[in-house]
């Protein structure tokens, strides 16, 4: 995802795409996020765009994955979309997901993985533009972070303004002229040693949560969420949301 100039304080700190960039291909999260998005995009649905791409790391796994899928980024932040375009080989357009630098009904597929939570993006405005850029029939895969009482210092470390139910993302889509597929919680068997972490342990902290564990927990994270994964759990909590949508 011509390129255009992004918009003032639109951004993440510096260091945290860093961080990002560093550790998004072996952290236990970042690998589980990537797996419910390709699980959630249709094959078929393409070329894929990545709003809010980040330092790449979704598109380099779909690169790898489905290598015969046309890809592309849009990045509001020119040291990240720099990197992304490094680490996945895809190309990446400088710009705002308010206003995204793409033609209407291009794209078969849109990927925003939580970026409408950001506090500088205009959560309407970036709806109506994914409806736009998409082509009829399109899909929408969405990932949000869930529970407004899940506020932390994570999310304020990463601007997060905004926190999610099901319903409520459900009511945005439908609003925004989306017909909803499905929504859901994910992260949800882990979902009780998050709370611990962000609500307790971590009340008082600056940093965000973006960084490596020792490599046993890592390990075990990523089998505790394939197992959730694998069995296809849905359950009424959990960390995230995730959401698919079509344009009609």
């Amino acid at each position: 995802m011509p390129p255009t100039a992004p918009q003032a304080g639109l951004t993440l700190e510096h260091d945290e795409y860093l961080r990002m960039a560093a550790v998004e291909d072996r952290m236990w999260w970042y690998r589980a996020l990537h797996a419910w998005l390709l699980r959630a995009l249709p094959v078929e649905q393409t070329p894929v765009l990545d709003a809010g791409c980040g330092t790449g790391g979704f598109l380099r796994r779909l690169a790898e994955s489905r290598p015969a899928t046309s890809r592309i980024g849009v990045e509001f932040m020119p040291p990240a979309a720099r990197i992304a375009l490094a680490r996945s080989a895809t190309p990446i357009c400088v710009g705002s997901v308010n206003g995204l630098p793409v033609r209407e009904a291009s794209v078969g597929a849109v990927v925003s993985a939580d970026v409408l939570c950001h506090g500088k993006v205009d959560q309407q405005a970036a709806l109506a533009e994914f409806r736009r850029v998409l082509a009829p029939g399109g899909v929408l895969v969405l990932n949000l972070p869930a529970f407004r009482w899940m506020f932390s210092a994570h999310d304020r470390a990463v601007h997060t303004t905004r926190r999610y139910t099901r319903a409520e993302v459900a009511a945005l889509l439908t609003g925004a002229g989306f017909r909803v597929v499905r929504v859901r919680y994910w992260n949800s068997l882990l979902f009780p040693l998050m709370m611990l972490q962000r609500l307790v342990l971590a009340r008082n902290a600056a940093a965000s949560d973006v960084r490596l564990y020792p490599a046993p927990i890592e390990a075990l994270f990523r089998a505790v969420t394939a197992i959730e994964r694998g069995l296809n759990l849905s359950l009424p909590f959990g960390g995230s949301v995730l959401a698919v949508a079509q344009k009609p």
